[in-house]
């Protein structure tokens, strides 16, 4: 009787060790599946924020920009930027035709056409596709400029986001900087090229600017 007694409690206190075990486990891959999942999530909020947390159509017009004291670099910038404004054309134009999220193409265009392009540090093109690399490109080449610094940003700078409640990860170009408000025009914005002025919660987020010279 004790001998069956004694093996009951032996039965009992493996499947409660086994149980413990499993448990553990289950809560081992289960944080592991956050771990990784977290990541990813973050990448596709970060595609998705820019078409839906504003689809504004923003302004109608281009502004007037006086660039009679910006350089030729930036007065063509600015030039360029207005006739894609107007053009309105698909996002592939400026991503070689790849169907991806287009700002950082579209600033990669512009700088191109206007005779300061980019290069992507991983490939060697012109087109930098990605947020990330683009400031990862203005960095190394030591051009830029962190929002904290104190910098003014002007006309044909790119300004550079990073989970932006507004913007998510993003980045467009500077058009006029008055009154502490950002005057920008940017790519897959609202699906298209987008001219908008930035003041408030637009500004959380933001990381710096890159310039172009």
């Amino acid at each position: 009787m004790q001998q069956l007694q004694h093996a009951a409690a032996n039965k009992q206190r493996i499947t409660k060790r086994f149980a413990i075990y499993a448990c553990f486990i289950v809560f081992l891959v289960i944080s592991v599946i956050i771990y990784l999942w977290t990541p990813a999530r973050q990448r596709i909020q970060s595609i998705m924020t820019v078409t839906t947390l504003d689809r504004s159509p923003g302004q109608m017009q281009f502004p007037n920009i006086n660039t009679s004291e910006l350089s030729p670099a930036r007065q063509r910038i600015i030039q360029i930027a207005r006739s894609e404004f107007t053009a309105q054309a698909d996002g592939t134009k400026f991503s070689q035709g790849s169907r991806e999220p287009w700002c950082a193409d579209f600033v990669s265009w512009v700088m191109n056409q206007a005779g300061v392009p980019l290069k992507n540090p991983h490939t060697g093109s012109w087109r930098i596709p990605g947020t990330f690399t683009l400031r990862e490109y203005y960095q190394s080449a030591g051009r830029f400029k962190p929002a904290d610094s104190g910098y003014v940003p002007q006309a044909g700078d790119v300004a550079i986001y990073r989970n932006s409640p507004v913007f998510g990860d993003h980045t467009h170009i500077m058009l006029d900087y008055n009154k502490g408000a950002l005057v920008t025009v940017g790519g897959n914005e609202a699906n298209r090229v987008r001219v908008m002025t930035n003041t408030g919660k637009r500004y959380e987020g933001l990381l710096g600017y890159g310039v172009p010279e």
